[in-house]
């Protein structure tokens, strides 16, 4: 039968494999401490991924019983991980008070910042442009080195050098 599924997609194949062990898997879910619904839904969920990845099954590593149990399994602690970990949403976080800049910290904070885009526009052209991608717009090394078709130790030894640079030029805080 699995042959037929992954090789024919034989639907008929598919509903006798259903059939047969849809009762089984529902059962081994509820013995791992599944309600009656939520195995029944386990078992479903198995056996639409035997339908998407029938081709994937080897009958040289485990029969069909042990790879649709095996399945089951996989899909229950996946259920279980899922209930494990609440879903976070922003309003979760509405309660934690913000700090608050104090009017000295927000001028303090824009000084710093004119004075760092001011020595990072007195850096040469190509150490300036990996340092913008790199601290301004969050990019790793890798992601630099592809997108201006570097190589990665170029990349890395122009961001060293910047740097280097703005350490010398920027005054101790």
């Amino acid at each position: 039968m699995m042959v037929a599924i992954a090789q024919e997609r034989d639907r008929a194949a598919f509903a006798r494999l259903f059939a047969h062990f849809a009762p089984k898997l529902k059962a081994y879910g509820m013995r791992a401490g599944a309600d009656p619904h939520t195995a029944e839904e386990i078992a479903q969920e198995a056996m639409v991924a035997v339908w998407r990845k029938a081709a994937s099954f080897n009958p040289a590593k485990a029969s069909v019983s042990t790879w649709l149990f095996t399945i089951v399994r996989n899909k229950r602690i996946d259920m279980l991980r899922r209930e494990g970990r609440p879903d976070l949403r922003e309003e979760d976080f509405l309660h934690l008070e913000q700090p608050v800049e104090t009017q000295d910290e927000t001028y303090e904070a824009n000084e710093t910042g004119a004075v760092l885009a001011d020595r990072i526009a007195g850096l040469p052209d190509d150490q300036a442009l990996v340092i913008k991608k790199a601290f301004y717009e969050d990019k790793s090394h890798r992601a630099i080195a592809e997108e201006l078709g570097l190589p990665l130790g170029t990349v890395k030894s122009r961001i060293r050098l910047a740097l280097t640079r703005l350490k010398t030029t920027l005054p101790d805080s």
